[in-house]
């Protein structure tokens, strides 16, 4: 099974530069590093990543770009992302095929070739951590706000069959927070009522109940105004298998948001 693991990754604003980063977040970088170097270890051939800040209003986006390369300034919080090269490599391979795929199970699954396409802190943020040497190809992923949870879990389903398939040792990574009701003042956990259901649905994920997960997830995105409406969190689970080992890596708080780094191995 090439698809060597699955992640839900942080990418919070403050996270950007490493320096930078305060105390309440540093058990999140110290996950990413692990999961840096697990993706080295597994000598990983292709990153498929979707972020939550990469949102597609009709339809599922598959970035196939053979090279991506660009300066971000985030139009969200200039002031904590501002002037941030990057430099990958793309698959337009692999990133064809989950298209071809994507399009064959009815999903309006559209892919694009856009050398001056830049992308967003939800893709850079994480990468920088996960890939910082810049040189494993990349393929990156809208959410689709037109979208229902449903099929954000088809599509993971889709996503998963393609990994799984391929030749390629890849990672699929879910880029994106858990409760996300934000205030102002990055120190500021999740009200208590949030926590408690970030605990439960992690606990879930933890004991791949992905059928309690499932079932908790619309309730919980609305309640806890999970970010993306919890699309992203739907996808993973549809990319996840119930017989993979779940590991906790960090937690953080970020304006009200939390925010985690768990792994899924194959």
């Amino acid at each position: 099974m090439p698809l060597n693991m699955a992640l839900l990754a942080a990418h919070v604003p403050s996270m950007c530069y490493e320096e930078k980063v305060p105390d309440f977040q540093q058990e999140l970088v110290k996950g990413m590093k692990k999961m840096r170097d697990r993706i080295h270890e597994m000598q990983t051939e292709a990153i498929v990543l979707m972020s939550c800040h990469f949102p597609g209003t009709f339809h599922h986006y598959v970035d196939a770009t053979p090279h991506h390369r660009g300066i971000l300034t985030s139009v969200e919080a200039p002031d904590l992302i501002s002037d941030v090269a990057y430099d990958y490599p793309g698959d337009e391979q692999l990133a064809n095929q989950l298209v071809k795929a994507g399009v064959e199970a009815g999903l309006p699954v559209v892919g694009f070739d856009d050398p001056t396409y830049i992308w967003d802190y939800g893709t850079v943020v994480p990468l920088r951590y996960l890939t910082p040497d810049g040189d494993i190809p990349v393929i990156s992923l809208s959410v689709c706000w037109s979208a229902s949870l449903e099929e954000s879990w088809q599509w993971g389903k889709v996503i998963g069959q393609v990994l799984r398939q391929s030749e390629k040792r890849t990672v699929f990574i879910s880029s994106g927070a858990l409760s996300h009701n934000l205030v102002r003042g990055r120190h500021h956990m999740p009200t208590l009522s949030e926590q408690a259901m970030d605990n439960q649905f992690i606990e879930y994920l933890m004991k791949l109940d992905l059928s309690a997960a499932r079932e908790m997830l619309t309730q919980y995105a609305r309640i806890s105004s999970v970010e993306s409406g919890g699309r992203h969190l739907a996808a993973l689970l549809g990319v996840l298998e119930p017989n993979q080992k779940a590991e906790f890596w960090g937690y953080g708080q970020s304006s009200g948001s939390a925010n985690a780094v768990i792994s899924f191995v194959s």
